[in-house]
């Protein structure tokens, strides 16, 4: 981890911890976290807009706030929001030149949620243009660099929100994951992303809102504080028709070591390069000290590439038909050459995609009858070139797709299932290396257990 021993650099929860002992205030955080913005976000333009005027004054607002009052979670915390969420009287984006100077009149429902609980928003994090792709650049900020190596990219889509965490600008950054936009990014820059079960955290805003795909989610340097911030996200949202009146009743979060452990290198699903390959092998090694009932398991999810096209085209055509048929000249090149590309697909093979969906997600969650745990590489591949839209090849073998490269998340999209990404060592390279952590759809709670246990490893 980038990081120092100024206060941006604790932990939320000792954060948290220190404020209810009344040994820090809130106004001290924000002025670590400011102080740390000014210093390293010039090189690496992970947060886009600011707001630290509000925030100061939020947060000295809080600190006067009486110690009986009910505290949530992140009750005096700063937080960065990914600039796809609506924030009021503060610029949103959505990373489009359509949108470069529209301020908002309201919040939306995440953020109003955490504002709420006593979150400090500090300003808005890059994305690329709508959260449409994995490398974090568009044409208003320009691209966020990878803290690690500045000739690299942070991935994306919450690109600004990894390098911003992992820098120690924030503690607590907030994100979305359609294909892989909380994992990949995590992986990239060393931090921990959650992509939860669908319906834990309402997304009112989602276009295609009976769609499982995309997941708001949180972004944090350690699974614990991860956790926190999911705590205050999750709840029910009466716009979402997804969204989960209760907590159900699968996840218990009990305490357990003796998880059944399965590795799969590739998912049966993509080319994984040679040093993510070596790096993985690695870390399986390690996790077997602690879950010695672990194995490799041969799967075949290849299926995800062409579901994951056609519901990813519909996707672009719900969201962004009207604005290429009405705004083209506003609208990035890669919205629309997907927008151009989508419409080639008929009526007919979207049905077919979508019942294949439910017969894909439906056989994966069988997996589960057998194992705890599926354990594989977040990504195929090492950051690539921050100039590099897409990488165009693994290990010498061309991309069907310019978005093959992470066919390792977005076929994890498509199953339900709750993935967390943390950090798992270093490549060859002396780069950050990710893993995801998948487990049953709605055991969620127990995927937070068994991630904090890997996460204690020391790779």
């Amino acid at each position: 981890m980038i990081v120092g021993d100024d206060l941006c650099d604790w932990s939320a929860v000792s954060l948290r911890q220190a404020l209810d002992r009344k040994e820090i205030t809130s106004a001290e955080i924000v002025e670590s976290c400011i102080a740390r913005i000014d210093s390293r976000n010039p090189d690496l333009n992970a947060i886009v807009t600011t707001d630290f005027d509000r925030a100061r004054s939020t947060a000295s607002k809080l600190d006067q706030t009486p110690k009986e009052s009910p505290r949530s979670a992140v009750y005096g915390l700063p937080i960065v929001i990914k600039d796809l969420n609506e924030t009021e009287g503060l610029r949103t984006t959505f990373g489009s030149r359509m949108y470069a100077d529209y301020v908002p009149e309201k919040d939306d429902a995440i953020v109003a949620r955490l504002i709420k609980s006593g979150a400090i928003v500090l300003g808005k994090t890059n994305t690329p243009e709508f959260g449409a792709g994995a490398n974090t650049t568009n044409e208003v900020f320009g691209a966020t660099r990878n803290p690690f190596d500045m000739s690299l990219t942070s991935g994306g889509s919450s690109g600004g929100a990894a390098v911003a965490v992992a820098t120690g600008m924030a503690p607590l950054a907030t994100g979305s994951d359609f294909g892989g936009s909380l994992r990949i990014p995590a992986a990239f820059c060393g931090v921990v992303g959650f992509r939860a079960s669908p319906g834990w955290v309402a997304a009112p805003h989602r276009t295609i809102g009976y769609s499982p795909l995309w997941i708001e989610g949180p972004i944090a340097r350690s699974v614990e504080d991860a956790a926190l911030l999911f705590n205050t996200l999750s709840g029910f949202g009466h716009g979402d028709p997804l969204s989960h009146p209760i907590l159900p009743r699968e996840c218990t979060g009990e305490e357990r070591r003796d998880f059944r452990i399965a590795f799969t290198t590739d998912l049966g699903a993509t080319e994984i390069d040679t040093k993510i390959a070596g790096a993985f092998e690695s870390a399986c090694n390690s996790i077997k000290t602690i879950f010695p009932n672990s194995d490799y398991l041969d799967l075949d999810l290849s299926a995800a590439h062409d579901l994951f096209s056609l519901l990813r085209a519909e996707d672009m055509v719900a969201n962004h038909g009207e604005r290429v048929r009405t705004k083209p000249e506003l609208i990035g090149h890669n919205i629309r050459n997907n927008v151009t590309e989508a419409t080639a697909y008929t009526f007919e093979q979207l049905a077919v995609a979508r019942a294949n969906h439910t017969s894909f997600e439906q056989e994966f969650q069988r997996l589960f009858d057998g194992v705890d745990a599926l354990i594989c590489p977040t990504c195929a591949i090492p950051p690539f070139p921050v100039e590099q839209n897409h990488p165009t090849e693994i290990n010498g073998k061309s991309l069907d797709r310019y978005y093959s490269w992470y066919a390792l998340t977005y076929a994890l999209s498509l199953s339900s299932s709750p993935v967390i990404s943390l950090p798992a060592g270093k490549d060859a390279d002396g780069l950050p290396f990710g893993i995801q952590i998948i487990m049953r759809r709605n055991r969620d709670l127990d995927l937070i257990k068994i991630a904090t246990l890997i996460e204690a490893i020391d790779f």
